[in-house]
């Protein structure tokens, strides 16, 4: 089950403007979201966080602090998303910052339904790990946090989305503590010439 945190209302008013202006829709990049039929509408939004697991040096036993980039809105048509809208945090408030599609809108709504069906009840939230080119669906398992809280705790989940890099199935879910520090391999730096490996 899932227990979505409230977007901040000026994130949803900015996204709803641009749905409502025919400039923003035609200007996008979403042929799926301009060939639309029917009302189109935002919906589960979740607030998007950022890893830089290279940037971090983080404690034994706790886990990598993420940062709160923006709010992401599926926009549902009549029967499927057929789009997303990003919003971004601005020295005015939030703000709408584009529209998209493609294969993480698809798989976004695919994971969110996996997430649905597990007995547990989560947070959902996105979290990118721009050094992949990864996103993954991170489910909290404190329903009652600030979706801006920073923190992934052990046993929360991520479940990657599709597509994902080479070695880490999509649509599989992993705890935090099992996921990260295969990420956090993964971004080491190589080891200079003529110094022995890490065991």
């Amino acid at each position: 089950m899932l227990r979505p945190s409230p977007a901040p209302a000026p994130a949803l008013r900015s996204v709803l403007a641009a749905l409502g202006s025919p400039t923003a829709v035609r200007e996008a990049r979403t042929p799926a979201l301009r060939s639309a039929q029917g009302p189109l509408s935002p919906e589960l939004p979740l607030p998007v966080h950022v890893l830089d697991v290279r940037d971090q040096v983080t404690p034994p036993g706790q886990a990598p602090r993420t940062r709160l980039t923006g709010w992401r809105f599926l926009i549902r048509g009549t029967d499927r998303a057929v789009a997303a809208a990003d919003t971004m945090l601005t020295p005015d408030g939030w703000s709408f910052s584009h529209f998209f599609e493609g294969p993480y809108v698809t798989a976004t709504e695919r994971a969110l339904l996996q997430a649905e069906a597990l007995p547990a009840t989560y947070q959902p939230r996105l979290l990118s790990v721009p050094e992949l080119y990864m996103l993954t669906l991170w489910l909290h398992g404190d329903t009652e946090a600030d979706g801006a809280s920073t923190s992934p705790a052990p046993a929360d989940l991520l479940i990657p989305l599709a597509p994902a890099p080479p070695g880490i199935a999509a649509h599989r879910p992993h705890q935090v503590a099992d996921l990260l520090p295969v990420l956090t391999l993964r971004l080491a730096p190589p080891p200079l010439f003529g110094t022995p490996a890490p065991a």
